[in-house]
C-alpha cells in the first residue's frame, strides 16, 4: 500500500498530539509493509498568522491531492474576535466543503478500565458503544438566506435550515450501512413534531429503512434524545442526525467516556480522502506543556486507516494497543486519578507504539 496524508496540525495542542499520531502509522507502515508519505501544511490560527488566510490554497491543493487528511485542532485567544473576517475555524468548514465530507463518524465508547473517570455512573455507562452519524455540509451552519440587520429601532438577524431530499438520502444510507456490522439498530434524531425538514427526514429515512429488513429503525426527538443519552446511553447503537443536533449531541456524549481526549472523529465522502481530527479543541490552557492526551488523535489515525485506506487489520491492531495500555493503567492528567502518576504526551504515545510493536511481530510470528 502506497499513500499521501496530509498532516495539519493546526492550533494549540495540535502540534504536540498529530506528532504522536504520525508515529504510530510511521510504526504501522514499517510493521506492515506499507509505504505511506506525509506532508505538513497550515490550517487555522497558525495559517492566519503566516498567510492571512485560515486555509491556504496550498493546504487545500495538498488535501485535495493527498489519501486522507490528519488534522489537529484550530483556534484560540488568539483569534477569537467574533468580528473578525478571518477565523481558525473557517479553515475547518472551508476543507470539509472543498473535499465534499459530508459524514461526520464520531465513535463514543467506554473502555472498562476507564469507568470511573465519566462524571456518570458506572452502571449507567457499561458496553457503551455508540456510532455517531452526522451531516456535515447541510442545515442551519450553510442554509441560506443568512444575515444580519442593524436597524434603527432593532436588530434582527436570520439563519435558515435546509435539508434537500440527496443530502439526507446518503447519510441515512451511510448509518444503515454501518449498523450492518454492529447491532443493526438505528436510530434517527429530528424535531418533526416542529421542523419541516425534520418531517422530511423522517419521512426519507422511512423510505430507506425498506431496504434494510435486517436493520431496526427507530424514530427519536433531540430533546428526548439528549436525556436519554445521560440514562440509557447503552441503548443506542448507530445514530443519525442533521448537522447542528449532530454537533450539539456528540458533545454531550462525549463526556460519557471522561475525557474528550479519548474521542476520535472521521469526516468522510464519496471520494477515498477523509479528514481525520479528535474532537476536542486546541486546549490553549495546555499548550507546550507536554501533558495532552494523544489518544483521540491515535484512534482518528486508526479511523483513517479503516476508512480511507481499507487497512482493517492494521486499524484493529492500534485500537488494541491502546486498549491494552489503558487496561495497563496508562494515564495522562485528565483521566488519571489524585494517586497515580500521570504520563507526559510523549510518554503515552510511546506505551501505545511500544504495545502495537508488541502486538504485530505476535501476530507476524504466528
Amino acid at each position: 500500500m502506497k499513500a499521501t496524508i496530509v498532516l495539519l496540525p493546526g492550533d494549540g495542542i495540535g502540534p504536540e498530539v498529530v506528532h504522536e499520531a504520525r508515529a504510530v502509522l510511521e510504526l504501522v507502515a514499517a510493521r506492515f509493509g506499507h509505504q505511506l508519505t506525509f506532508t505538513e501544511h497550515l490550517i487555522g490560527g497558525a495559517a492566519i498568522d503566516a498567510t492571512g488566510q485560515a486555509l491556504p490554497t496550498s493546504t487545500l491543493l495538498a488535501a485535495q491531492r493527498s489519501d486522507a487528511v490528519l488534522l489537529g485542532a484550530v483556534g484560540g485567544p488568539k483569534w477569537d474576535n467574533p468580528k473578525a473576517s478571518v477565523r481558525p475555524e473557517q479553515g475547518l468548514l472551508g476543507i470539509r466543503k472543498a473535499l465534499g465530507l459530508y459524514a461526520n463518524l464520531r465513535p463514543v465508547r467506554v473502555h472498562p478500565a476507564l469507568a470511573h473517570v465519566s462524571p456518570l455512573k458506572a452502571d449507567r455507562i457499561a458496553n457503551v458503544d455508540i456510532m455517531f452519524v452526522r451531516e456535515l455540509t447541510g442545515g442551519l451552519y450553510f442554509g441560506w438566506p443568512k444575515f444580519r440587520e442593524d436597524g434603527h429601532l432593532h436588530r434582527r438577524a436570520v439563519d435558515t435550515l435546509e435539508y434537500r431530499e440527496d443530502e439526507i438520502h446518503r447519510i441515512v444510507t451511510l448509518a444503515f450501512k454501518l449498523a450492518r456490522g454492529r447491532k443493526k439498530r438505528v436510530t434517527s434524531v429530528d424535531k418533526a413534531n416542529v421542523l419541516e425538514s425534520s418531517r422530511l427526514w423522517r419521512e426519507i429515512a422511512v423510505e430507506i429503512s425498506a431496504g434494510y429488513s435486517d436493520v431496526a429503525l427507530e424514530h427519536q426527538l433531540v430533546d428526548s434524545c439528549a436525556m436519554r443519552l445521560i440514562t440509557h446511553a447503552r441503548s443506542f447503537d448507530v445514530v443519525v442526525t442533521e448537522n447542528m443536533f449532530g454537533d450539539i449531541l456528540t458533545d454531550e456524549a462525549a463526556v460519557i467516556p471522561g475525557s474528550l481526549g479519548l474521542c476520535p472523529s472521521a469526516s468522510l465522502g464519496d471520494s477515498r480522502c477523509g479528514l481525520y481530527e479528535p474532537i476536542h479543541g486546541s486546549a490553549p490552557d495546555i499548550a507546550g506543556k507536554g501533558v495532552a492526551n494523544p489518544i483521540g488523535t491515535i484512534l482518528s489515525a486508526a479511523l483513517l486507516l479503516r476508512h480511507s485506506l481499507g487497512l482493517e487489520e492494521e486499524a484493529a491492531a492500534v485500537e488494541r494497543a491502546v486498549d491494552d495500555v489503558i487496561a495497563a493503567g496508562a494515564r495522562t492528567a485528565d483521566i488519571a486519578s489524585p494517586i497515580e502518576r500521570p504520563l507526559s504526551t510523549s510518554e503515552l504515545g510511546r506505551l501505545i507504539r511500544t504495545a502495537l510493536g508488541e502486538e504485530t511481530a505476535v501476530e507476524r510470528a504466528s
